[in-house]
């Protein structure tokens, strides 16, 4: 007969071992996201010292580089493509469809962290909220999987909690996180794991501010608005990301497709025109639509006249190539400028309402334009930009944007992108 006592405590050891598996896992979920954005600054100065220096290396050393990428992103880390929130996703769906190992495995973190980072030295528009994203459900499956969690926990809490932690310790945005999980990947939280992902959000973003500080929160920032004929923006503001947004989606879901359909396309050579594309843009915009955007972001909240009025096209047309070329990259923080763009020069033909404000109303409806999930545009902005003022005005902008985006693009960009891996293996997707 086992002594009372030991049982007593292996019963309380493996009542917290959930939680001490769900509380490491954020504490390394956070420091994954500050590893991205250490390499993210580090080689994103390197590869604007060598675009300022050397003109070949746009033209010749960034198509070649990003075809050698995809290359290895192809043959050795199949399924750490693009986002990786789609994958995500998918991992979320029932354990039978078999895409649970594969999605998640610490291959593919390993993958997604160096290859997100290639991508940036080699001048794509490399976003890191995806990255961001899967590595904290790759991070957070492989510690269920050390511990023996059961399966509830393994396909659902620990995927969710790894997600939304990403997510929250990348922007420093918790509140945000919590919504993502809820809007974006999850749709709903279980009442078992609903306190364990918001702790795991907490670690995480804990672990990334003692380390790095406030990713892109942009504090005292001017956001009055005044009533009048300035809330006639909202509407104008709401509609046209969306129909931006709308697009965008569009083009990254019927453009696979129409690529694979071209025989003579093999994936490496569309990653090779799609270099060479980023090059010219690249040049076009002295290097401004390369890397994260997250300086072009700020240039426009602080300086929009010093960026040009293409800017947010040629973003646009970067972050398209870079999805196409297949390398691990995100789109969040590239989309944040592309809505700032557009934002100021709606501000700029439309003079009814503070430039700042449309920036920042911009930045929220293309948010929730491409995406389609108008509570995490909003709720992200207003935590990054201390916006809280303005919650009435980014609300509707947000949801005027996703209706708008809808009657383009009716399916949501995530949902089309993750039924590719719903229904087809993990190395077949390219």
């Amino acid at each position: 007969m086992a002594n009372p006592n030991v049982q007593q405590i292996f019963t309380l050891f493996s009542a917290w071992k959930t939680h001490l598996v769900f509380w490491l896992g954020a504490i390394f979920v956070g420091l994954s996201s500050v590893a991205l954005t250490f390499g993210s600054e580090l080689v994103s100065t390197l590869f604007r010292e060598l675009h300022q220096k050397y003109l070949i290396y746009s033209f010749l050393f960034t198509p070649i580089l990003l075809t050698f990428l995809a290359w290895v992103t192809f043959t050795f880390f199949p399924g750490s493509e693009r986002s990786g929130v789609p994958q995500v996703k998918a991992a979320l769906e029932p354990s039978e469809a078999g895409l649970n190992k594969p999605l998640l495995s610490f291959r593919i973190l390993v993958g997604k962290l160096f290859l997100s980072i290639g991508g940036i030295f080699a001048g794509a528009s490399v976003g890191l909220g995806g990255p961001a994203i899967h590595i904290g459900a790759a991070l957070m499956t492989y510690f269920g999987r050390f511990a023996n969690f059961g399966p509830h926990y393994l396909e659902r809490g620990l995927i969710l909690a790894g997600s939304s932690a990403g997510f929250a310790a990348l922007f420093s945005v918790p509140l945000a996180g919590i919504v993502f999980a809820i809007e974006e990947m999850g749709r709903s939280l279980e009442e078992k794991t609903s306190g364990l992902i918001i702790t795991a959000v907490i670690f995480a973003g804990a672990t990334a501010l003692i380390l790095h500080g406030q990713y892109v929160f942009l504090d005292n920032y001017p956001t009055s608005f005044p009533w009048g004929k300035a809330w006639l923006i909202i509407p104008v503001c709401g509609i046209a990301t969306g129909v931006m947004g709308g697009l965008f989606s569009l083009i990254l879901l019927k453009g696979g497709p129409f690529l694979k359909s071209i025989n003579y396309l093999s994936p490496l050579k569309i990653a090779f025109i799609c270099g060479i594309i980023i090059s010219i843009l690249n040049y076009l915009s002295e290097g401004a639509t390369a890397g994260t955007g997250y300086q072009e972001t700020k240039n426009y909240l602080f300086n929009a006249q010093s960026m040009s009025s293409e800017y947010p096209l040629m973003r646009m047309l970067a972050s398209i190539a870079t999805f196409f070329i297949g390398i691990p990259a995100g789109i969040f923080v590239p989309s944040l400028s592309v809505g700032a763009g557009i934002g100021a020069n709606l501000a700029e033909w439309l003079p009814i309402a503070p430039v700042s404000v449309v920036i920042l109303l911009g930045m929220t409806g293309y948010f929730s334009g491409m995406l389609q999930a108008p509570l995490t545009s909003f709720v992200i902005i207003m935590e990054m930009t201390n916006s809280h003022d303005l919650l009435l005005p980014m609300m509707a902008t947000a949801f005027i944007a996703n209706g708008t985006s809808k009657l383009i693009c009716p399916i949501a960009l995530y949902q089309g992108l993750t039924q590719n891996y719903l229904s087809a293996k993990p190395n077949e997707q390219k």
